[in-house]
């Protein structure tokens, strides 16, 4: 992957690693930031990882941009030598899937729709070639799925499947966006699934809620009070399908502030990874259920 960098104006640089998804590029993008991060570059003011690209900010009374600029290249030549580790986490997020709120929602919007006459997960499982609902939350549930960027809306992750490229799951979003949707939807479109961390506008294909909270201004709920966006990139989510009953007591733990994300630290290697896909999904979930 041949990076390309750009100034953005008198304080940016903005550098595509590639300019299609994958692993590969996102592993570039993270090291690179954190080893910005790492180093608290004298005038460096803001750092932004993206899907395949990221984004410096500077100050360039502190720094000269071409300074900058070549310290980012030495980084990025570092980074096709090193080993692609990263300390992260994986998060359990449970998910109602085929619930009430998405689905009146849904119907509402159907003129805006690619199948008006079914449901987001139906016409899901069809196009990718799953034999009905059942089947699709299995998919999309039973891998993990990986945090490539935070943003666009406050807290919002985009989540990319860590499976073959020939197995992810491909949904675009509507033909004509919505002008609402459900806090804490689990949506789908083109290659990311994420999660609204707030109600409002949007496109992506609808298939569950959960009722965790991802983002908390406030600082209220009990595990976010460190740090409003529960999500960084980098992240491992694992979804975990629940029933009506769980999520209603899910809820009914957050308001008490009594609910306990599982959250685990996990050192993830792009190479072992690589190397057998569906054991190294099997190690992190046992990480993540204390195995």
């Amino acid at each position: 992957m041949q990076t390309r960098f750009s100034y953005g104006g008198d304080e940016h640089i903005f550098a595509e690693v590639a300019e299609s998804m994958s692993l590969e590029a996102f592993f570039k993008g993270l090291f690179v930031t954190n080893a910005v991060r790492d180093a608290r570059i004298k005038g460096v003011t803001e750092i932004c990882p993206a899907n395949a690209s990221y984004q410096v900010k500077f100050d360039p009374d502190q720094i000269k941009p071409d300074d900058l600029l070549a310290e980012l290249k030495r980084l990025d030549s570092a980074s096709e030598t090193s080993a692609p580790v990263i300390k992260t986490r994986i998060i359990e997020i449970p998910v109602l899937y085929n619930d009430p709120w998405t689905h009146e929602t849904l119907m509402r919007f159907r003129e805006r729709h690619q199948d008006p006459n079914g449901t987001d997960l139906e016409y899901a499982a069809r196009i990718n070639g799953l034999d009905g609902v059942d089947a699709f939350i299995k998919a999309h549930s039973s891998a993990p799925w990986f945090v490539s960027m935070v943003g666009f809306v406050a807290g919002l992750p985009f989540l990319y499947q860590m499976v073959e490229r020939q197995r992810q799951i491909q949904a675009p979003k509507y033909l004509r966006p919505r002008t609402d949707t459900p806090k804490l939807t689990v949506g789908h479109g083109g290659c990311f699934s994420c999660i609204y961390s707030v109600r409002g506008a949007g496109g992506y294909q609808m298939f569950g809620i959960t009722p965790m909270p991802i983002y908390d201004p406030n600082q209220k709920i009990s595990y976010l009070r460190d740090f409003m966006c529960l999500f960084k990139p980098g992240d491992i989510v694992k979804w975990k399908p629940i029933d009506r009953a769980a999520y209603d007591a899910a809820v009914a733990d957050v308001d008490a502030g009594r609910f306990a994300p599982v959250i685990r630290d996990v050192s993830f290697s792009l190479t072992e990874f690589n190397n057998d896909i569906d054991a190294y999904n099997r190690k992190l979930e046992g990480v993540l259920h204390g195995n």
